[in-house]
């Protein structure tokens, strides 16, 4: 069968998941399988055209969303007229002739288009469904189903009584009662605001004068106020500065002293040293600390090796003395006494009767090994009398030991006395030299002469900081002398400004300000309780003259009662509006739905192989599929494979009754053949096949048998095939 509307034709992926750059087809109009094993791609590409159509999915859990990493997703759709559909982002919408899918939506995309093992063990909202595909194709602009949710919609807002529906007759009858009771309690009010501002303008004139006598009077307050302000802070910084001068005059005088206890305590020579002749005494400190090292380090090798020496000596001493050593000697010539009469005896008591007994029995063998045990005894007894009286060579060599380690001994005493000399005498010339550098308090310690040297650097210091706190001293007194002129001449001039003696106390500036604010607390509490009054009726005269809340409820309870009026007539178009259509999809499905379930029974008993020969609605609006037997039973009871035919063969019916809907939307099915047994696989495979011959279908499948049932049920049907590898 050849049709007119285009067909996808290749998938264009720039961007998505693990594709990138690639293009897959072409595709056939009628039916078209895309092989690969796990992981190959064949979700992805299904996700790719519902991504494209609908938008890409958001990150939502773990979900896949196919975002390749640092990258936005992109791609297109080619259809064999030439159109293309791309999009990027979600945000700029799909990009080319969206006339292609303007007549379904994602739901029903991803419920009828798009297909997958878990999408068909059920069909949700199959009631909606039906009536949303069905009604699609009806000839109208847009689908009744769609038209009559809207009209429902429209006609809850009417009757709802939640707040905020502006359209609620409820709501608006509500509404123009209260602003009815507004409007008389308004009229009250303007009585009322009428005789308030008679009384205002009769309070004016008293409220003139006494602001006068206020003004007079915080005049006088405020310039008392400023005096005393101005003498308390003077006379307080004065005082603060005569015992601050106090003060630093000690702190001079001590800062003196400490200065002369820190020098006499460096030592004269000491405190006046510079820092070049400091660092010079450190080098050679440095210096003499080093040769010093190097005598010490002398007399301690000495000292080891005579340590050493003597230790050897001593140990010869002990071993030609000891018992020990003559035991050890004794073992030795037992041992060898053993050895050169004990096994010959035993060699030759074994060796003679042999000899005897092989000559009386004329064996040549016992003869021979008698007369060689025989021999061989005799030769050891030999060797080991000539052992016991050979000179031993022990005693000899522990001799000259002896002899060497005594004059070893000898060298390193006589080396020892010379480097402990030696160091006498360095340290006798290193006291000299101390006491030549004016560190003879040292007693010839280098590190005693170096903690002298650091003590005199930081008498040096502290003196400084005690001539540096001296002149700050010194300089600060003058600065707060100075400071003591410029305060007399200040308390002067804010004396004169408030009309007072220039030696006025403070004590008689407060005694003055009292007294006027007692006197201003009266003027004020009068001021304030006209002021009050006044203030009170000027703003309700003030929000009586913004208010005009009585003309506003007259108006307000006129546009509610045209409102009211408006959505009582709104409310009763929508309602026979909403039968109308109610009338119409009834009247259109009675005859569409039939032919539907009809259809689905068919593909249903051809997947089934007879077994499950009915489809067809409840008078409760629930699905129920019948046997041959015509015992029916709900789809919750079915297998898991019988389950997803049922439902395979309601979309399939559904999309070929409504064969103009979705025209150029190919019908995408992922593996939904997996858990259909071989037989009913191939009814399965005819179904999808008869699909094909209206509509565009891609199957995705890893299982290579699959391919050959489909195959060769559309060879049987005389529908062409594409097979794409990925």
């Amino acid at each position: 069968m050849v049709r007119t509307t285009p067909f996808l034709r290749y998938l264009r992926i720039e961007r998505f998941g693990r594709f990138h750059d690639k293009t897959v087809g072409p595709f056939d109009e009628h039916l078209n399988i895309v092989y690969g094993g796990n992981e190959a791609g064949k979700t992805t590409l299904a996700a790719f055209v519902g991504g494209v159509l609908f938008g890409w999915e958001e990150a939502r859990g773990r979900r896949n969303t196919y975002k390749p990493a640092g990258a936005e997703r992109s791609g297109s759709l080619i259809f064999s007229d030439g159109r293309t559909l791309s999009r990027t982002r979600n945000v700029d919408g799909i990009d080319g002739d969206a006339a292609l899918v303007e007549d379904i939506d994602r739901d029903t995309f991803r419920t009828m288009f798009s297909l997958n093992s878990d999408e068909l063990r059920s069909l949700r909202n199959t009631t909606d469904t039906t009536a949303k595909l069905l009604t699609a194709g009806s000839g109208t602009s847009s689908s009744p189903a769609h038209a009559l949710a809207q009209v429902s919609e429209r006609l809850a807002a009417f009757t709802s009584r939640a707040a905020g529906a502006t359209q609620s007759i409820p709501q608006l009858i509500a509404l123009r009662n209260e602003l009815r009771e507004r409007q008389n309690e308004a009229a009250d009010q303007a009585d009322r605001w009428r005789a308030q501002d008679r009384e205002l303008h009769e309070l004016e004139p008293e409220r003139a004068a006494m602001a006068e006598r206020v003004d007079e009077s915080n005049r006088l307050i405020e310039s008392l106020s400023s005096a005393r302000a101005v003498l308390e802070a003077l006379d307080g910084e004065r005082d603060k500065l005569v015992q601050e001068i106090e003060r630093l005059e000690g702190v001079q005088a001590a800062a003196t002293s400490e200065q002369r206890e820190r020098e006499r305590g460096a030592g004269a020579s000491l405190a006046r040293l510079s820092s070049n002749e400091d660092r010079a005494l450190r080098d050679r400190l440095d210096a003499l600390a080093a040769q010093q090292a190097r005598l010490a380090h002398g007399t301690d090798v000495a000292r080891a090796n005579y340590t050493s020496s003597a230790a050897v000596y001593e140990a010869l001493l002990e071993t030609e003395n000891g018992r020990d050593e003559q035991q050890r000697l004794r073992t030795d010539r037992r041992i060898q006494v053993a050895f050169c009469v004990v096994i010959p005896a035993v060699l030759f008591l074994l060796g003679v009767p042999l000899f005897i007994e092989g000559r009386d029995r004329g064996a040549l063998s016992y003869m021979a090994i008698g007369f060689l045990l025989t021999v061989f005894a005799a030769l050891l007894a030999l060797g080991g009398f000539a052992l016991l009286f050979r000179p031993s060579k022990h005693d000899t060599a522990l001799k000259e030991r002896f002899q060497d380690a005594h004059w070893v001994m000898v060298q390193d005493k006589k080396k020892l006395e010379a480097c402990q000399a030696e160091e006498r005498q360095a340290q006798i010339r290193l006291a000299e030299e101390l006491e030549e550098l004016g560190l003879g308090a040292a007693d010839g310690s280098l590190r005693q002469a170096r903690v002298l040297l650091d003590e005199a650097r930081d008498a040096r210091a502290d003196a400084a900081l005690c001539r540096q706190r001296q002149q700050a001293a010194a300089a600060r007194a003058a600065q707060a002398s100075a400071r003591l002129a410029e305060i007399r001449r200040e308390r002067a001039a804010a004396t004169a400004r408030a009309g007072l003696s220039p030696e006025v106390h403070l004590s008689e500036v407060e005694a003055e300000l009292e007294r006027r604010l007692r006197q201003r607390a009266g003027l004020l509490e009068a001021f304030e309780s006209m002021n009050q009054r006044a203030g009170e009726l000027a703003t309700i005269l003030s929000q009586a003259e913004a208010e005009g809340s009585f003309d506003r409820y007259k108006i307000e309870v006129q546009q509610v009662s045209t409102r009211l009026d408006e959505a009582r007539a709104d409310f009763a178009r929508l309602l026979l509006a909403k039968r109308m259509l109610q009338a119409a999809i009834a009247t259109w499905e009675s005859k569409q739905q039939p032919e539907v379930y009809a259809k689905a029974s068919r593909l249903l008993s051809l997947m089934t192989e007879g077994r499950w020969t009915a489809v067809e609605l409840s008078s409760g609006g629930t699905l129920l599929v019948a046997d041959a037997a015509r015992c029916t039973r709900e789809p919750v009871h079915l297998s898991l494979g019988t389950c997803q035919q049922l439902y395979l063969a309601l979309r399939i019916a559904l999309l070929t009754s409504a064969d103009n809907v979705g025209r150029a939307i190919p019908i995408l099915a992922d593996d939904i053949l997996v858990n259909f047994d071989d037989r009913r696989r191939i009814g399965a495979a005819q179904a999808l096949v008869e699909l094909a011959r209206t509509r565009q279908v891609i199957l995705f499948t890893c299982h290579p048998e699959v391919v050959r049932v489909l195959k060769k049920a559309a060879k049987q049907a005389d529908c062409s095939t594409v097979i794409i590898d990925l």
